[in-house]
């Protein structure tokens, strides 16, 4: 909080390939629901500080590095992260503002997700994250073939290279639509593992994170109003019109939930904003 006082700027780090999370689009301008989020916690801050703060967005593609500079505080803060309890063993998590899991994406009719089905088949994964781990542990006789990028799973996955591409769901998801492709589908039904998505900040920086939250709580909030401008943020990247399709009671009852853990935030209902 104090260095962002004094210079005007915070420092949101990660990924510019992940969608609907952080990525470059045709415009080559970076958006994505984190970067949104990362919108809302600055004009928080900059409204408690009193002068204007803006988005310092620092690209690393290396998760595992990422982490790393969010705990040394070499980055202020990294939104669209997993949560995890060994993450929390050394950093600070805002209120989570999505719920994704690790899924396979593969073409229909192929790989159903079950232990089985992965047995000598070749499954994409980024080295060392959830995703790998997953398909690990619940077929060590799977194929894994590890990729960099997202992106260069889903190519190989496209040209055949691989059977299925194991990761993020909402990643997953919002990257073959980009490449506006049918014929694929997300397995099993019921992801492997599921966990909540939100900002991550080193260790005892309190009101840096209650700001956070309270921008996080507030769209929320705003989404269950019926508020235009929290609507639109949201559905947008998630939702039936969203890049990735989830319905809007599955994203209703999940931000009740976060909400109801904490506390209700008054805003604007959909009534007032249009009087």
């Amino acid at each position: 909080m104090e260095r962002a006082a004094r210079t005007g700027v915070i420092k949101f780090g990660g990924p510019t390939d992940l969608i609907p999370s952080s990525y470059v689009d045709d415009q080559q301008q970076l958006v994505g629901f984190s970067i949104d989020v990362a919108d809302r916690i600055t004009a928080e801050i900059s409204r408690i500080i009193g002068k204007p703060v803006k988005v310092l967005y620092e690209p690393e593609q290396d998760i595992s590095r990422l982490i790393e500079r969010v705990q040394r505080g070499e980055v202020d803060m990294a939104c669209g992260m997993q949560f995890t309890w060994e993450r929390e063993m050394f950093s600070d998590f805002t209120i989570p503002y999505s719920l994704s899991g690790i899924r396979l994406l593969t073409r229909e009719g192929g790989i159903d997700g079950s232990a089985e089905s992965l047995r000598g088949r070749r499954i994409g994964v980024m080295p060392d994250s959830l995703g790998d781990r997953t398909v690990q542990q619940l077929q060590p006789q799977a194929n894994r073939v590890p990729f960099n990028a997202v992106d260069d799973g889903i190519q190989a996955l496209l040209a055949g290279r691989v059977d299925a591409l194991a990761g993020d769901s909402l990643v997953l998801g919002g990257t073959i639509q980009r490449h506006a492709r049918s014929g694929y589908r997300l397995v099993p039904e019921k992801a492997f593992t599921r966990y909540a998505v939100g900002c991550m900040m080193p260790e005892n920086n309190p009101t840096a994170r209650n700001l956070a939250n309270l921008a996080i709580g507030s769209l929320l909030q705003g989404y269950l109003n019926n508020e235009p401008a929290s609507t639109e943020l949201v559905g947008k990247w998630v939702g039936p019109n969203g890049i990735v399709k989830v319905p809007i009671d599955m994203i209703r009852a999940y931000y009740e939930m976060v909400l109801i853990t904490h506390e209700q935030i008054q805003t604007p209902s959909a009534s007032t904003t249009s009087n």
